[in-house]
């Protein structure tokens, strides 16, 4: 199938085969679409806990009031917005310069550009700019998801405060909204209801 076809196939799974597992390689090829999405100035202020742990998955569905999604699942990504934003600059500009971020005039201005920009989002404003960024992330681990023909269901009915306990996240990272990956155990039950495109697009030519 092509890659449109596929988004048609694709459905928010509810239940998972239990017995079926993702290859290493499978996973590794929506890690790469999570890496390579487009962030804003290329920060990738996020995070993801990619959890395969049959324990901390059980946990993790008792932390979702008992959805069982996570747990069936055969591996569960967690997505957390980072507040680091300062550090990552830093970082992203070493990335960029090949290190060189003393020396080079490029550098030095591609620096004073992230800081400027790094110092408007402190507290609510950076947090929700950072989940906003994990949030870009997630629809490309969605689509190469679809394209993989893995199975998946976004999640956000969950109690977050207790899934950043339960993966020990550090001080800054803020899980926003869960991943589980896996195979379907059933097709799913209705057909895929969308809104029609005169609702959703206006083209202004």
């Amino acid at each position: 199938m092509s890659f449109l076809s596929n988004l048609g196939w694709r459905f928010a799974t509810k239940k998972f085969d239990t017995d079926r597992k993702l290859t290493d390689e499978s996973v590794g090829q929506i890690l790469d679409s999570i890496r390579m999405a487009p962030t804003s100035f290329g920060l990738q202020s996020f995070h993801v806990s990619v959890v395969s742990d049959e324990d901390v998955k059980r946990k993790l569905s008792a932390a979702s009031f008992g959805q069982p999604q996570p747990s069936d699942a055969s591996h569960v990504l967690v997505f957390s917005s980072r507040t680091d934003i300062r550090d990552r600059v830093d970082s992203y500009v070493k990335i960029a310069t090949g290190d060189d971020t003393g020396s080079s005039e490029q550098a030095v201005k591609m620096a004073g550009m992230f800081h400027q920009f790094a110092d408007r989002f402190d507290g609510d404003t950076g947090r929700e700019w950072a989940a906003r960024q994990a949030y870009i992330a997630l629809g490309f681990a969605l689509a190469a998801a679809a394209e993989l023909e893995i199975d998946s269901c976004a999640m956000e009915g969950a109690d977050f405060v207790a899934i950043r306990d339960v993966l020990d996240l550090p001080e800054g990272f803020t899980p926003v909204v869960m991943l589980p990956l896996g195979y379907r155990a059933d097709g799913p039950a209705h057909p895929k209801a969308r809104f029609p495109t005169e609702d959703l697009f206006t083209e202004i030519r």
